[in-house]
């Protein structure tokens, strides 16, 4: 039988694949597959929840996750209530029993996402506000101020960028649960054990409030069981929350038309008179603090209203208050007066960073009649260092440190009769302080820290310190 030729095998080969290839294609659009097909519920592909979350669809507090068992050592009982301390003073009084013989050690350390929201610490457990970019969220984190065993955290989703970092605040804590504000104005309250969530508040929705540059920055206050908050927004300038419940107790309308700084609100008591004072962006004011007219305002000035601001007011004196901010702005000196049953407030003195008390970011402290700051980069030759001033006189410096001493935006802090400075790179600066200058007693690397901006917080010998992506324990005594 005679053979096919090579031509007849080819033209064979190619019929049937295009007959096999026609097929297929007229099977692919009359096949359905209606058999065997099960409906998958969200979540089922094991993807996090909460992902497609908008920052207009926020759950403020959604999500829990426990680490490690554990409770506060009963030795500790010291507290680190909030920004600046129990009294706003950003000093611990306690007797002098620091070992400077040989270095600090670092007890524990805890990696972060960028920002500089420090801690505040109860009875042997520390807290931050913390931010997660690869999730996209606000985490309230909890630790053993001892171990550095993380606990448990309480977190949300809420989509950012980066902006020189995220979080920015200090929670503040009572005797039962703490409170946090995160970058976009969300406030969440939880148990202070168990991080169960109580209640949240989304300031910026309810208020209309318009978050600052660099998200916000304001930490929170408590008095009288109220959680005190400065929403700034279209109508309403602050505000008492029931620390409880959740409930705004009271509000001052925002009449100034201010909007929301990245200062904090201060309670001071002017001329005898309970008051919340608030440097925003738009001016100053003084808001009664007093029960029997909380929330009443009784004084505001805009002579001096810089456009940036994240120092807190601080107060010299029962009728002044000094005030400073960045870039440019240098510092004022505010005077309140009561006269004839009528509140009135004026900036008697202003001047540029070279020319007095001025600072950027760090609110000066307070200590023994001196005003301790470390004025800011356009301070002229004080730049950068430690300068003290007496209240009576903030043009005129009393002292300063070496020119070799220059510290940036970090933090600073008084233990006992010691000035505590982190220099901005991650260096620890300790020095006596005196009337007439201070000394240095002791230079310690922590870490090559970049933007170690945070505030410091102490409580039964450890100090917190922390750079824009590490949180450091040092035991000091």
């Amino acid at each position: 039988m005679p053979s096919k030729s090579p031509k007849s095998i080819v033209v064979f080969v190619t019929i049937f694949v295009v007959v096999v290839y026609v097929g297929l294609v007229v099977w692919w659009h009359l096949y359905s597959p209606s058999q065997g097909i099960t409906i998958q519920n969200p979540g089922a592909d094991n993807r996090p929840d909460g992902t497609s979350r908008t920052a207009d669809d926020v759950v403020i507090g959604e999500f829990f996750m426990r680490y490690g068992e554990g409770a506060s050592s009963l030795n500790l009982q010291g507290e680190w209530p909030g920004f600046r301390g129990g009294d706003y003073q950003n000093v611990v009084h306690i007797n002098d029993g620091v070992d400077f013989s040989s270095d600090f050690p670092v007890l524990w350390k805890a990696e972060t996402g960028e920002g500089h929201a420090a801690p505040v610490i109860h009875k042997g457990l520390v807290y931050f506000l913390d931010y997660d970019e690869k999730l996209r969220s606000d985490m309230l984190r909890c630790f053993s101020l001892e171990s550095g065993t993380e606990l448990w955290r309480r977190w949300y989703r809420v989509p950012m960028k980066r902006n020189h970092g995220f979080s920015r605040t200090v929670p503040v804590i009572n005797h039962k649960y703490i409170f946090t504000f995160g970058p976009e104005a969300h406030v969440m309250c939880c148990d202070l054990i168990t991080g169960d969530l109580k209640w949240t508040l989304d300031v910026k929705k309810q208020f209309d409030t318009q978050v600052p540059r660099w998200y916000s920055g304001q930490c929170l206050r408590i008095e009288d069981n109220q959680l005190i908050i400065a929403p700034s927004g279209e109508e309403v300038l602050m505000v008492g929350v029931d620390c409880d419940t959740g409930e705004v107790v009271w509000q001052t309308p925002n009449t100034l038309g201010y909007k929301m700084s990245h200062s904090s609100v201060v309670p001071m008591t002017i001329l005898g008179n309970k008051t919340f004072v608030y440097a925003a962006e738009g001016g100053v004011c003084g808001v009664s603090a007093e029960a029997a007219d909380r929330g009443r305002l009784l004084w505001s000035v805009d002579k001096w209203k810089p456009s940036v601001i994240a120092p807190s007011p601080l107060q010299l004196s029962s009728d002044k208050i000094v005030l400073t901010a960045g870039y440019g702005a240098g510092g004022a000196l505010l005077q309140v007066r009561y006269v004839d049953g009528k509140w009135s407030a004026t900036i008697i003195d202003q001047y540029k960073p070279s020319e007095g008390l001025s600072s950027e970011q760090q609110t000066p402290i307070l200590y023994e009649q001196m005003v301790i700051t470390i004025p800011p980069k356009d301070g002229g030759g004080l730049r950068g260092k430690l300068v003290a001033y007496s209240p009576s006189n903030i043009r005129t410096p009393i002292w300063e440190s070496a020119a070799t001493e220059r510290f940036g935006y970090g933090p600073y802090m008084v233990i006992g009769s010691h000035l505590f400075v982190l220099k901005d790179d991650g260096e620890l600066y300790v020095y006596k302080l005196g009337q007439r200058g201070m000394t240095l007693v002791k230079r310690q690397r922590v870490m090559e820290g970049i933007d170690a901006w945070g505030p410091m917080a102490y409580a039964d010998g450890y100090l917190i310190v922390r750079d824009d992506h590490w949180v450091y324990c040092l035991k000091i005594d």
